[in-house]
């Protein structure tokens, strides 16, 4: 496995991976908040549903 940052990466779509997940992250759990359902993500190795409100978005 290579041990060198994301942002050394030759490809270009792999260097900009990182930021495209977050945002994928971000617009995951702003529709998960409008429509009251579960984002399913793993936290220290265990798989947890977050119900995220709206209030806890404008938090961050």
């Amino acid at each position: 496995m290579n041990r060198k940052p994301l942002s050394e990466a030759r490809d270009a779509d792999l260097r900009h991976a990182q930021a495209a997940l977050e945002r994928a992250g971000i617009r995951a759990r702003e529709l998960a908040a409008r429509t009251g359902t579960a984002v399913v993500v793993m936290r220290q190795g265990r798989i947890i549903r977050e119900y995220p409100t709206m209030q806890d978005l404008e938090r961050k």
